[in-house]
């Protein structure tokens, strides 16, 4: 890549002043050779081959980071859905698997390490099953282990059979986790058409059309597109994409070049690059912000969707032209814990579940890091799943769902989930039932769109 020295200058004040970041390095690890009906060879085989791929992962993003003056703020794995090699192997069998997995997070220094998953949109196997039944107590013994479900895709439609299931799951994990405020949930996700390059977590796994190994960049910015949005106060919305579009080009650019350097001591191929504004707590790195500043009094009146829509079409037009690598989910996430302006939202009650929801449409995931009153049932957290797939099956588009039914605690209460998870206020559910409708099960069939070959 051909850096000239303006976008160097440019890139220091970026990081100086406006908290960019690179929000993770993840190497994807293929573990399908590590399948065996022996479960203790298999988590012998599954330890040593994440080591020997990972553990200079963290080494080498540090040095890196050291001479390029970029913070590289995550270090992670993800590897292929663990479902698929388990085989035969009994529920207990497969959380010894869970924490072999954190056992080598742990020891290569990495910060999670995604793949504890299934994809079973379609039908469920029995290695899926098991993984389903080990899922809760799974990601409540183990501390970096972070798991994903895909329960619907465009070609496939929504398998109710399995959405029934994970709002149990989620109920029994927060449950296992009290005394944490239902930390377990915050490693799960739920996925619409998942992709199999994401770096993100909760949500990252090592797809099946993926390499041996393979490593993943994902960016951030949002308080960089927020200060350039600053400096343009008079802008019309033509001009604010293009303000955003551009600032999103540096963003790519400079993340590219880390990305290749870290692939490139790791003699592994570099993959993609996530463009995704993913914000944090800190000051002025909220991606509710920018919505502010484009016009909104405060995020979730009306004209979000649109400012939204607005917003994350210039990040991926800004992305797609700086690199031919782009991937994963790329665009903009509206994490409520993560993103100090959607927490003053819902605080000020301009932001509530059903805006959040629509607002999905548009943005790069879904429902993301939410923390739900304890008294939603399991029924109304498969209803919201099945909501939010459905959005995603419809709009040929990724969508998720990442919540928190905190136990014991009541609409409007603060809880704290601590780091990068940050904290979040608690939201109410509609209080009418979903249980008819849940308890049907079956398929919810693809749509029209599926039909496109």
């Amino acid at each position: 890549m051909n850096i000239e020295l303006n976008e160097i200058t440019e890139t220091i004040r970026m990081v100086q002043m406006e908290n960019l970041d690179i929000r993770t390095v993840t190497i994807g690890i293929d573990l399908r050779d590590c399948a065996d009906s022996d479960v203790e060879k298999m988590k012998e085989r599954i330890y040593d081959k994440i080591v020997s791929y990972a553990k200079d992962l963290k080494p080498y993003a540090e040095q890196v980071e050291k001479e390029y003056g970029v913070p590289i703020i995550n270090k992670r794995i993800s590897v292929t859905p663990i479902a698929e090699i388990l085989g035969g192997a009994t529920r207990e069998e497969a959380i010894e698997v869970a924490k072999t997995l954190d056992k080598a997070a742990r020891d290569t220094g990495v910060d999670f390490i995604g793949g504890y998953s299934a994809l079973v949109h379609k039908g469920v196997t029995k290695g899926d099953q098991t993984l389903l039944d080990s899922l809760a107590e799974a990601l409540s013994v183990t501390e970096r282990v972070c798991a994903s479900v895909s329960v619907a895709t465009t070609r496939t439609g929504i398998n109710m059979d399995v959405v029934k299931q994970m709002g149990a799951i989620i109920k029994e994990a927060a449950e296992r986790t009290r005394d944490q405020d239902g930390i377990a949930c915050a490693k799960l996700v739920v996925f619409s058409n998942p992709v199999e390059d994401n770096p993100f977590m909760a949500g990252a796994f090592h797809g099946t059309g993926e390499g041996e190994a393979v490593l993943n960049v994902g960016v951030s910015g949002p308080g960089v597109v927020l200060s350039a949005l600053k400096r343009h106060p008079e802008a019309d919305l033509g001009e604010v994409s293009q303000i955003i579009k551009k600032t999103v080009f540096k963003i790519t650019r400079a993340g590219e070049l880390i990305g290749r350097t870290v692939a490139d001591r790791l003699s592994v191929p570099f993959g993609i690059l996530d463009l995704s504004l993913a914000p944090t707590n800190a000051m002025n790195d909220s991606v509710a912000e920018i919505l502010e500043e484009i016009g909104l009094e405060r995020v979730g009146t009306h004209g979000t969707i649109a400012a939204l829509a607005l917003m994350n079409d210039a990040v991926k037009k800004g992305g797609a032209m700086a690199s031919s690598y782009v991937g994963g989910l790329s665009g903009a996430f509206i994490p409520v814990s993560e993103d100090n302006g959607m927490i003053q939202g819902v605080n000020d009650g301009s932001l509530t579940l059903p805006k959040l929801e629509a607002m999905t449409c548009v943005c790069s995931v879904g429902l993301d890091m939410i923390a739900l009153s304890g008294k939603a049932t399991a029924a109304t957290l498969s209803g919201i799943i099945a909501d939010e797939a459905a959005i995603g099956m419809i709009n040929k588009k990724t969508t998720a769902v990442r919540v928190i039914p905190v136990p014991d605690k009541e609409e409007g209460t603060m809880v704290e989930f601590g780091g990068l998870l940050g904290r979040a206020p608690v939201m109410g559910v509609n209080g009418f039932s979903s249980e008819a409708f849940i308890n049907r099960g079956g398929r919810i069939p693809a749509p029209l769109q599926a039909l496109i070959n």
